[in-house]
């Protein structure tokens, strides 16, 4: 048995829906089955969400607020007032500022931006930055993806007489800030039909709003920040990255080309995943590390050179975030190792002196990722006396909620169920601690903390071709509220396995179901190839991707997450050395086991200390897995011991002392000659004479020892101090009769099944054995 690394909840799609699907539609039963699986259901809804056009798009007017906006706005361009656009620091919030400070200019304003640094100024309006762009002589401020928690900061704008026009789409307080004008896609006066934009998507539509028409050149800045900001990939925001990427394809924006050209990746072939993982983080670098403004110029510039250059100031700065990050990440767990050992909190409240604050929610997704427990990663500032940081979660700690349980020590922070952000005294660190592992104990369960995979596309390896995969474009992108589909395939067998890599720590799959195959890789699982034994039969979790090589084409799986339900026998026959195969034993739940005493002594220095039972001399402890040093003189032990335990694996290295398979029994014609030699005789001296005679004839070692214990139980011969001698009233009785002899003829079937027959012959053996502990169960 192979235990999966995640629990896996397996969700498989109406049969029935797919096959009208793919009926009416066209679509291959890959495609159906995982549109089918994010309740895409109807074939007219199907076709209208597969090929989405401009019609997606809703009227920038149906938002609260937009006439009046549009309307300050126009008139300060009238008026050559100056305007700022002021935005946020990460890859949404520098999109929404070129976006709007593109559209802005476009109508011939005097516009500038601002960004809030996130070490000197903090997340949203401020203060400080409001009174210098009034001293700039800024008369409206345009705040985009930021503002509308900015109650007191917006007041004091007002009071310095300054506009403001709040443009946002995070959670909205109670309150509403006192802005000229509030656009927000949920905004509780409004009825927008689409209420989960980006920030740059509501920056995007006051820009079609101001312009009177759909800046197209705009949307590949729509989709980066959309894609960025983790929000819902349905309905508008859809429409907008699916197009928007199709431009960035084709962009002659010096910023995307000059960003997929550093990130090493092929401007034709941008995706959401090249949006995710390569452009957003290169944005969001600079913000983390300081000020955001460079990636703001590398968007909005149209001189190539500069482009590149900036790219790659942007570039450096990633790797410095990434080489922080690592850094962080490590002291981070090195805390969890010396603090806690094996016994893991139910949450992880970790906090050091001169962590970047700009990079701690990083951290602690890494965290959470690697141990799964709800985790805050605090910077703490001595000199101002306060920790600041970030928080993820797990499903089942709703972990604003359980901050704020807490909001007497926590004067500031913010966030939903999987994420928060906060700032407190340093005195408070250890007691907002133990307060959350308290409360984790009262709602966290045992099955909570063990991480868990949904899957909802469990196919078979004959649906899967190239052509396939490659129509799965059609159904990009993927992302929030239309995830990437994680692939199931079950029932199948391993044709070749092996390791690869220069450690040997990846591993290299080719899965079989009948006719048909599937190459496999699974990174860092080169310990699983350890686990495959002949025949095993596994379930495979993970992506599937076109491979291509010297132009050749073929599927093949990215293995996420692997499992088997069969019990499994490993061969460990022949590799006398316990070295050998004593790494590859799991550590728990496993019992290791001797049917005779001179195995234990044989074993105690190589096996390193580990307790050996001795079947007969004390009770068998629970084990999942039973290590089987030696073979028993008689089956029923094995047999009896394998039905008690009902092991989920089995190590059979059986060693064995004094084989006699291929000594055979000695022939009617042997004991014949041995019986007359002896009447002839009268006695013969076994002790002194009996190895002179054995290699006079050629036989066997043991051969006259045995043969001698053989006519002495049958009353033949009688045995004295070594001494044979021949009793003569003896009726005739057959050799078979002889308990030395039925043993001899057993201890032979066993040999030859146990430690000679072939693998799947063994196996096979102890499967019919463990099938009476299932009889025995039903």
């Amino acid at each position: 048995m192979i235990e999966s690394m995640k629990r896996w909840t397996v969700q498989r799609p109406d049969e029935q829906v797919v096959n009208i699907l793919t009926a009416e539609l066209g679509l291959s039963s890959v495609q159906a089955k995982i549109l089918a699986g994010r309740g895409l259901t109807n074939p007219d809804e199907v076709k209208a969400f597969l090929h989405m056009d401009a019609s997606a798009m809703h009227d920038p007017y149906l938002l609260y607020d937009m006439d009046k906006a549009v309307e300050l706005i126009t008139k300060a361009i009238a008026a050559n007032k100056k305007i700022a656009v002021y935005g946020d620091y990460d890859a949404d919030g520098v999109t929404s500022v070129t976006v709007l400070m593109t559209a802005l200019e476009r109508m011939g304003a005097d516009v500038l931006f601002a960004i809030p640094n996130r070490f000197t100024h903090g997340y949203g309006p401020n203060k400080e930055l409001f009174l210098e762009l009034y001293e700039q002589g800024v008369s409206l401020i345009v705040t985009v993806d930021n503002g509308i928690s900015g109650i007191d900061e917006i007041a004091y704008a007002k009071t310095l007489g300054l506009g403001v026009i709040v443009t946002d789409h995070h959670e909205i307080g109670s309150v509403l800030p006192p802005a000229d004008a509030i656009i927000h896609p949920r905004h509780p006066d409004g009825a927008y039909p689409f209420g989960d934009l980006a920030g740059v998507g509501v920056a995007f539509k006051l820009a079609c709003g101001l312009l009177g028409e759909v800046p197209q050149d705009l949307i590949e800045l729509v989709a980066i920040g959309t894609v960025a900001d983790l929000v819902s990939l349905r309905g508008e925001n859809r429409y907008f990255v699916k197009e928007g990427i199709k431009h960035m394809r084709v962009s002659k924006r010096p910023a995307i080309q000059a960003l997929a050209r550093i990130a090493g990746t092929e401007q034709a072939m941008l995706s959401e995943e090249s949006i995710g993982f390569m452009i957003g983080p290169r944005l969001n670098a600079a913000g983390r590390l300081g000020d955001a403004s460079p990636a703001v110029d590398l968007l909005k510039t149209e001189d190539v050179v500069l482009a590149s250059s900036l790219a790659k100031d942007l570039d450096t700065s990633n790797k410095e975030r990434q080489a922080i990050v690592a850094d962080i990440s490590q002291e981070a767990e090195d805390f969890i190792a010396k603090t806690y050992g094996d016994h893991i909190p139910y949450v992880f409240v970790i906090a050091a002196e001169g962590w970047n604050a700009g990079v701690v929610g990083i951290v602690a997704s890494r965290i959470t990722e690697k141990y799964y427990r709800p985790t805050i990663i605090l910077s703490i500032d001595v000199e101002k006396g306060i920790a600041k940081g970030s928080a993820r979660s797990i499903a089942g700690f709703d972990m604003f909620a359980e901050l704020s349980k807490n909001k007497d020590i926590l004067p500031h922070f913010g966030g939903h169920q999987m994420a928060a952000g906060m700032s407190l005294a340093i005195a408070n660190v250890d007691t907002l601690r133990d307060n959350l592992n308290s409360q984790g104990a009262q709602v966290l369960t045992d099955e909570m903390l063990s991480p868990k995979l949904t899957i909802d596309v469990p196919l078979s390896i004959d649906e899967i071709d190239v052509g396939v995969l490659e129509s799965l474009e059609l159904l990009r992108p993927f992302g929030m509220d239309f995830q990437k589909p994680l692939y199931l395939l079950e029932d199948l067998s391993a044709a070749t396995v092996r390791k690869i890599g220069a450690a040997k720590n990846h591993m290299k799959l080719e899965l079989a179901a009948g006719e048909h195959s599937l190459d496999a890789i699974g990174f860092s699982l080169g310990h699983i190839a350890d686990q495959l034994t002949p025949g095993v039969k596994l379930s495979v979790v993970g992506d599937l991707q076109v491979n291509e090589w010297n132009g050749n084409k073929k599927p093949q799986l990215l293995i996420g997450d692997i499992r088997s339900d069969d019990w499994q026998l490993f061969d460990l026959r022949g590799i006398r050395e316990a070295t050998r195969w004593l790494p590859t034993i799991p550590v728990d739940r496993t019992l290791f086991v001797a049917f005779h005493g001179q195995t234990v002594t044989h074993f105690q220095s190589s096996l390193r200390g580990i307790a050996i039972h001795l079947v007969g001399q004390s009770k068998i402890a629970e084990a999942d897995h039973l290590v089987l040093l030696d073979i028993p003189d008689d089956a029923m032990h094995l047999e009896e011991l394998v039905v008690a335990l009902n092991p989920k694996r089995v190590y059979a290295h059986f060693h064995a002392n004094d084989s006699k398979y291929f000594d055979g029994l000695p022939g009617r014609d042997q004991f014949g000659w041995y019986y007359s030699f002896l009447k002839k005789r009268g006695e013969f001296d076994m002790a002194k004479n009996g190895d002179q005679l054995t290699a006079h004839k050629a036989w066997k070692k043991d051969t006259v020892y045995f043969m001698s214990q053989v006519f002495s139980e049958l009353g033949f011969v009688k045995i004295e101090n070594g001494l044979v001698s021949v009793v003569e009233t003896v009726g005739k009785r057959d050799l078979s009769e002889a308990p030395s002899y039925q043993q001899r003829e057993r201890q032979m079937e066993l040999e030859k099944i146990l430690l000679y027959a072939p693998y799947m012959e063994l196996k096979r053996w102890f499967d019919t054995v463990k099938d009476r502990t299932v009889d025995g169960e039903e």
